[in-house]
This record gives structure tokens, C-alpha cells and sequence, in this order.
């Protein structure tokens, strides 16, 4: 971990300490928008026009949390903090991430995703590192990106249950879905966060925060079932792993999750739709058809291998190497790597490593050396980016507008201004510029 000048280092001592320090009292109005922003992160889907612009209710809400950030970092004459270790790495994504506008076949829509994946998301990451300055802070931004996919997650649920109970969908084929396109968006969205509150259940000193956080991994791991995304299944089993070895009790942690995973396979649809995963010549079995996709698009990248398809340019670059007459037309190549090497060539997987290799360090460290608030924090952060690695080795877990931005949100947790990740310097200067107040923030 990085040091602390000793002005900083009593935002170590838990949340009882952080509100007594200035930084604790800062960018009010900017974490009461931060937190409705996360909870407004799946209403993404509902589009309109301003003029010729498209826009939604989640970047407008991003605009006013950047707005506020700005007003109170002027009223409070605060030098907002840019530099941590994921920085550089964010930059050259940035960069990666304007040139495929260009390389891209439509550059009107690449730039519309260049704004919704690359700029928002990592905009409003940078707020949350200055603005989260408490343990608690950061666990309200947990619960608003939780409250969100709570109601995603229930609503497909509802619609996934209807269908079995009146024999109107087969497990083996694509799942129901309402808000999102496919049900797998909906573990791709939820299981990061499952992790997060799975350590806030384990590990949290208060005890209302634990039973809150247990209640919504309860219902999130039931909706995630009710996905059936068996991506989303490797993910949650690979969550529920790292959970159990971060506890002093991990191997009946371990023996326990082994029965509940043997309990769940009883259940007659969810062990029928796991055996089609398992059986190459079930014609229902989606890892054949992914790697006849992977062929195909590392086909294509040994003729485009330094910029990719660009942004939106997958599914237009792949067609001369994918078979005219399947059935399924995909916008991206359905694996982490591959999904960011298409997109935005080499310099964005490198970029994209480099912040994933970044975060993954200094949530670990974190979580060695942080106190017992802030160590949560750091955990929860660890599991997350792991769910969204395992589970992208299958799927698509960062191009769209909920995951990219929930993606960036969590990054900003471990990098935040009250963890700890600043230099000394950056520290004193942060404390000689703080204004003082008489209303601690949470």
C-alpha cells in the first residue's frame, strides 16, 4: 500500500475517524447523484433525442454527478486528484479506444460507443475516486449499483419463472428476458456485485450491513439461476471460491458451497441445462458454437491484427470468415481478449491488462494491509474484477453501457481518495486545501 502522510492516515481508523476529517465532509451533492446514478445504471435502456443527439437517463444522470463534482471542487477549493497507478493505463485505453473510432467501418456509431464505454464510465470512475472518501462511501456506492440491478434482476426473474409454470420455455433454449436483450446481461451485471456484497457479509464489522448485504446475495445468486447463464454459473462458483478461502473458516466455507452446488444440480432445469454444457454433440451446446466464433475471429484478426474491427466493426469484419448460412450473427467474439482486441487492437488489450493487472495489485494489497473497513472494500473489489474475468472468458463483460460503467465505478473504490491510494504528497496537498466543515458525510 501506498504511505500516507500522517495528516492522512486517520482515515485508516474506520468510518468513526473518517467523518471527523475534512475529507470526509467533501462533495456531498456529488455522492447523493453518484449513488442515484448507480441505481439508475440498467435504465440505460431508455433512450431519446436532445436535437440530433441521442442520449439516456443513466448519461444524463452521469452529467449532473460530473457537474456537481465540478461546483463543489471550485466552492471547496479542492484540487480534484487524477493520478493513481491506473492512470497511464486508462489514458492509452482512451487513446486505443479514439483510434478504432476511426478504424471503424461507421464512425457516427463508434463514436456514440467511444462516449457510453470509454469516456462516461471513466469519467465518472475519476469522481468517485475523489468523492469517495470513507469506508462508508464506498459501500453506498455498492448498494445504489445493487438497488439497480435488484430490479433488473427480480423483473427477469418474474419472467423466466411465468414461462416455466406455464410450460412456455425449454431450458436448453435462450431464457425470456425483460430490460435487458439477453438473460446473460444479467449475470454479466449482477455477479460482480454478488461478489461485493458477499465480502461485506463475511467481513463487515456492523452487523446491519452484513445482514443487508447477506439478503442481497440471497437474492442475487436466485437470479442469476434464473438466467441460466452458465457463464454467469463459472462466475459465481469462481466468487463463491475466492469468498471461501478469504475466511478464517474456508474449508467448511469450501465443504459448504460444494454441497449447495450439489443440491443445486438436483434442481431438474438447472442440471438440464448444465448437461448441454458439458455435451459436445447436444446441438444446444453454445461452447461448440463459441469456438468455431473464436476461429473465425482470430481468422480475421491475422489479417487485422494492430487495430481490430474498430469500435461496432465486428460484426461487419467477421463476415467474410464466418459461415453465411448460420443462424446466429454476433456483435463481438464472445471472449475477453478477443473481445477487446477486435475492438480496440493491441494498444486496448495491453491498456485494458495493464488496468486489470493495476487494480487487481491494489486491491490485493488492500485487503493484506488495509483496516477492517477498508479491507472489505478492497476484497469485494478483488472478487468483482475476478467474476468479470471468468466470466468474460465465455461472454462480453465490459461493452456495454450498465457493465462499463459499473466496471469503472468498482475500479474506483480501491483507488479511492480515502483508501489510501494517494502519495504522501498528493495527500498533504489534498489536506492543506480542505475546507473545513461542522456536518460530517457518511
Amino acid at each position: 500500500m501506498d504511505r500516507l502522510a500522517p495528516t492522512r492516515a486517520r482515515t485508516f481508523a474506520g468510518p468513526a475517524a473518517d467523518a471527523s476529517t475534512a475529507t470526509g465532509r467533501r462533495y456531498r451533492a456529488t455522492m447523493f447523484l453518484a449513488v442515484a446514478t448507480c441505481v439508475l445504471v440498467p435504465a440505460y435502456t431508455i433512450r431519446w433525442h436532445l436535437g440530433p443527439l441521442p442520449t439516456t437517463i443513466l448519461e444524463n444522470a452521469i452529467l449532473l454527478t460530473f457537474a456537481a463534482f465540478v461546483l463543489e471542487s471550485i466552492r471547496e477549493s479542492v484540487r480534484p486528484i487524477w493520478h493513481t497507478r491506473v492512470t497511464l493505463p486508462a489514458l492509452a485505453f482512451l487513446i486505443a479506444g479514439a483510434i478504432s473510432v476511426f478504424v471503424a467501418p461507421d464512425h457516427r456509431a463508434a463514436a456514440g460507443l467511444y462516449r457510453a464505454y470509454f469516456v462516461e464510465p471513466i469519467g465518472f470512475g475519476l469522481v468517485l475516486v475523489n468523492a469517495v472518501t470513507t469506508p462508508r462511501r464506498a459501500l453506498l456506492i455498492a448498494v445504489g449499483l445493487a438497488l439497480g440491478s435488484v430490479v433488473a434482476g427480480l423483473a427477469n426473474s418474474a419472467v423466466v419463472v411465468n414461462a416455466l409454470l406455464h410450460h412456455a420455455y425449454d431450458v436448453v433454449q435462450t431464457p425470456p428476458v425483460v430490460i435487458y436483450n439477453t438473460a446473460n446481461a444479467v449475470a454479466l451485471y449482477l455477479v460482480p456485485l454478488v461478489a461485493f456484497a458477499g465480502a461485506v457479509m463475511l467481513h463487515w464489522p456492523g452487523r446491519i450491513e452484513r445482514t443487508v448485504a447477506g439478503a442481497f446475495v440471497a437474492v442475487g445468486v436466485v437470479c442469476v439461476l434464473l438466467s441460466f447463464s452458465r457463464g454467469g454459473y463459472l462466475a459465481l462458483a469462481a466468487v463463491a471460491i475466492g469468498l471461501a478461502l478469504s475466511h478464517r473458516f474456508r474449508w467448511l466455507l469450501l465443504g459448504a458451497g460444494v454441497v449447495a452446488a450439489a443440491g443445486l444440480l438436483i434442481v431438474p432445469v438447472l442440471r438440464r441445462r448444465i448437461e448441454t454444457e458439458i455435451n459436445f454433440s447436444d446441438p444446444h451446446n453454445t461452447l461448440v458454437g463459441r469456438s468455431h466464433l473464436w476461429d473465425a475471429a482470430l481468422q480475421m484478426l491475422r489479417d487485422h491484427p494492430i487495430f481490430g474491427a474498430g469500435l461496432s466493426g465486428f460484426a461487419t469484419a467477421i463476415a467474410p470468415y464466418w459461415n453465411a448460412t448460420h443462424p446466429d450473427r454476433f456483435t463481438y467474439p464472445h471472449n475477453i481478449v478477443l473481445n477487446f482486441w477486435t475492438e480496440t487492437g493491441l494498444l486496448g488489450v495491453v491498456a485494458f491488462a495493464a488496468i486489470l493487472g493495476a487494480t487487481f495489485a491494489r486491491a490485493w494489497r488492500g485487503w493484506r494491509n488495509s483496516d477492517v473497513y477498508w479491507r472489505t472494500v478492497h476484497l469485494g473489489v478483488l472478487l468483482a474484477l475476478l467474476a468479470v474475468v471468468v466470466h468474460g472468458l465465455v461472454d462480453v463483460p465490459y461493452f456495454k453501457n450498465d457493465l462499463s460503467l459499473e466496471f469503472w465505478a468498482l475500479l474506483s473504490l480501491t483507488f479511492a481518495v480515502g483508501a489510501g491510494s494517494l502519495s504522501s504528497a498528493h495527500a498533504a496537498a489534498a489536506t492543506q486545501t480542505s475546507s473545513p466543515s461542522k456536518t460530517a458525510a457518511p
